[in-house]
């Protein structure tokens, strides 16, 4: 295979793993987590939701076949405290983007069952309130990693 072909067909699937899916009026897209090293035993996921529907919607769940348990988590500042810990549900307001990123809310990945390797990738189901469930595959980038394309 030429390099040329390569790099088209490498840029093809690095699209297809981060393209956006729906179901209802729910838009998740940029699926990815960081690289961890072999043998840890937990990671995390992040995603950016779009609700366009008239309504609020919530995400309430995650799973993954790549953890024991899959939560959803925030990182909060509490007397100069830095601390994570589990939320019942991520409000979804209409028309609003939410961004799960480092140091926010993410999705957490306990008991992992293999490496998050850079490069490789995984599915993650979400489950909201009321629209449909939606299947992303996340992207495993670089250990370092801020987000897709930073």
């Amino acid at each position: 295979m030429t390099f040329i072909a390569r790099c088209v067909l490498t840029a093809g699937l690095f699209a297809a793993m981060t393209a956006p899916a729906f179901a209802g009026d729910i838009d998740v897209k940029d699926a990815w987590a960081r690289a961890r090293a072999e043998g840890a035993r937990a990671g995390a996921a992040y995603i950016t939701v779009m609700n366009s529907g008239k309504e609020a919607d919530a995400l309430v769940a995650a799973a993954s076949p790549v953890a024991d348990v899959v939560e959803l988590h925030e990182h909060r500042h509490n007397n100069g405290v830095m601390e994570m810990r589990p939320v019942g549900e991520m409000a979804l307001p209409p028309g609003e983007p939410v961004t799960l990123k480092p140091g926010g809310l993410h999705i957490m990945l306990i008991g992992l069952r293999q490496t998050l390797t850079e490069g490789s990738s995984f599915p993650l189901t979400l489950t909201f309130r009321t629209a449909p469930p939606v299947s992303v595959t996340v992207k495993v980038l670089s250990v370092a990693a801020m987000g897709p394309g930073k």
